[in-house]
């Protein structure tokens, strides 16, 4: 089983098209509540990454793997009644990511 599976057994894998029609896959790594709402931070899944890479990260490609593709999502209810993930404006990201520094910090 190559990573990705491991992920999606013990996961909700959330998934992302962009306006180019290219679909990204992502685990929710946790949510920050803001102001009375909820955002997550989104962790990509790499789908490239197998056996055999020489950076050390145990992939068959020739990448910079410890660039993580990290997201912050507003989490909404839409119409239906279901959760969505959509953009958050420049003032809820910086909110956002100053409560993710004041939760690192209380964690050290």
């Amino acid at each position: 089983m190559n990573k990705r599976e491991d992920i999606l057994d013990d996961d909700f894998v959330i998934e992302m098209t962009d306006d180019k029609g290219n679909v990204f896959y992502y685990v929710e790594e946790m949510i920050i509540p803001v102001d009375g709402e909820n955002f997550a931070l989104l962790v990509g899944i790499n789908d490239e990454h197998g056996e055999g890479c020489d950076c050390g990260c145990d992939c068959s490609c020739d990448c910079s793997c410890e660039d993580e593709d990290v997201v912050i999502a507003k989490i909404v209810v839409n119409a239906d009644g279901e959760e969505e993930y959509i953009e958050p404006t420049d003032e809820e990201f910086e909110k956002v990511q100053a409560a993710y520094e004041r939760i690192l910090d209380e964690e050290a």
